[in-house]
Order: structure tokens, then sequence, then C-alpha cells
């Protein structure tokens, strides 16, 4: 045996209401009904069922040094129909309920985010933000660099006869420490054939520090667009220094513009600088 807590946000920290249930085991599951992420063992016949399921609109969800809203939406479905349902992101630790790090709604979301569709399924939407100032005093809650990367995805729905379904590994989804990149363009103008010098800065948020810090990538794309025209063409790839400094060279040969672009990895977003003008004689 062992003893579960209701994942939920309130007054600032985590309201734990613990009940005690037999272990868990990974997968899908009912829950123990006063707990939405409980641990009976084995799925109930007729619980509900959950499909669907899209974090952040199935992009990444990349967080500068400010807070960033994003939702996780899921269908689910019960013969009686679904009274309720939440997900949140978690990472490190063996559960959710015991996560280092976890995402969830405000408590008075966690009741109230399913809108029927007909008389078995409802459409959920769980509304949360991820805050690197971290406005609570529980540390589970903000954003530190070491855990950016893959994070677990944990969903649980309820049907109006009380039945429960959870699975607190339903997928994987990234969040990522944002980036940004300057470019300058020179001299302007300059001859056809001489050489144009690109500069920039690739930056990265620090969730530690809550500011931006320059740092290294070997994966910086110096691209150009020939006026009049709306593809841009990778000239080469260049590396960031230690500080974030890219600097770069390639020859004039028609007005057009030039910017770089980095591609992000799989703690770091991508990031791609505004476009600067060179006009060639």
């Amino acid at each position: 045996m062992k003893t579960r807590a209701f994942v939920a946000l309130t007054t600032g920290a985590l309201a734990l209401t613990a009940v005690t249930v037999p272990a868990a085991h990974a997968g899908d599951r009912a829950a123990d009904p006063v707990s939405p992420f409980g641990s009976v063992t084995t799925a109930a016949a007729g619980a509900p069922t959950v499909s669907n399921l899209r974090v952040n609109g199935g992009k990444d969800l990349v967080v500068g040094v400010s807070k960033k809203a994003f939702t996780i939406t899921f269908t689910a479905k019960d013969t009686r129909g679904v009274a309720n349902g939440v997900a949140a992101l978690w990472k490190g630790g063996p559960d959710a309920d015991r996560a280092e790090k976890i995402l969830v709604p405000p408590l008075e979301q966690q009741e109230s985010d399913c809108v029927k569709v007909n008389r078995t399924t409802a459409r959920c939407t769980a509304t949360i933000v991820a805050d690197p100032k971290n406005p609570h005093p529980n540390p589970r809650f903000d954003l530190a660099n070491a855990y950016a990367g893959r994070w677990d995805v944990a969903v649980y729905a309820r049907g109006w006869d009380g039945s429960e379904y959870e699975n607190q590994k339903y997928g994987k989804h990234s969040v990522k420490r944002a980036a940004k990149l300057t470019a300058n363009a020179s001299p302007e103008p300059v001859r056809r054939g001489a050489d144009v010098t690109v500069t920039g800065d690739l930056t990265r948020a620090n969730w530690d520090t809550l500011k931006y810090g320059g740092f290294t990538s070997g994966a910086v794309k110096l691209q150009y667009k020939k006026q009049g025209t709306t593809t841009w063409k990778t000239l080469k790839t260049v590396s960031a220094d230690s500080r974030g400094k890219v600097r770069t060279t390639t020859k004039a040969s028609a007005d057009g513009h030039y910017r770089l672009s980095y591609g992000g990895s799989t703690t770091t977003g991508g990031a791609t600088s505004a476009a600067d003008f060179i006009d060639v004689r």
C-alpha cells in the first residue's frame, strides 16, 4: 500500500488530498474514485476512454523568461457521460504525484474544463501557465534549466457513474528554453564580388536567472534571399562562440536579404533573425 495525492494547485501549494490505495503500475487504468491520479492496477470495465490528446496545439512548448499559457486538449468518452477531466505535464520522479517538476491547471479549472459534445463524449481543455518566475512557494511548479527537454503527459477523466481513467505516461512533450538571434550584414552598399560580413548574437532564456544569455551552437545557418524572390537559400552553416557571437562572410552577387537561423535542439527552441538588406552595386 502507498499514499497517493490529488495533484492540484491551490493558494500557492499542492492540495494534498491523500488516500491509501494499492500500488500502481504503468499504463492505462481505472483510478481510485477519490484521486484523479490514482493507482488501481487494472482497467475497470466501462471506464472512460481518452483520445486525440494534444499539448500546445502539437507544437513544442517554448518558454522565455516570463510566463506562457498553453493548453492540453483531449476527447473523453464514457457510456454514462463525462463529468470532468484534467491533464498535466511532469518531469522527474516515479510518477506525477511525486514529480520533481509539474505543470497543472489551477484548482478552480480542474472540475470545469470539459464541454459536452454529445451524451457520451466531451472535449476537455486544461489551461496551464508555465512560469519561470514561479509565484508559488512550492518549487515543483517552476521551470529550471536542468529540466528542459521531454516531459511526461498525465491525463485523467471521470464519468458521471464514478468510473475513472488515468494514465500518467500518456505521451511525451518537449518543454524548451526560448532562443533569440540577431543579424547585421555590412558594408552597405557593397561592390559585386566583394565580401559581405554578417554578424549576430545567439541568446537563450536562462530559467534560473530569468535573463537571456549567449550560448555556443554549431548549427547557425547563414541564409540569403535574392531581391524579388521568396525563397531563402542556406549559404553555409557556422558556429556561435561561447558568448553566442556569430561572424561569417560571403561574396556579394546581387541585391538581397541576409539572415541567420538556428534550428534548435532537444532543450532549446529555434530562432531566426530579422532579415537585413544589402544593396549590391
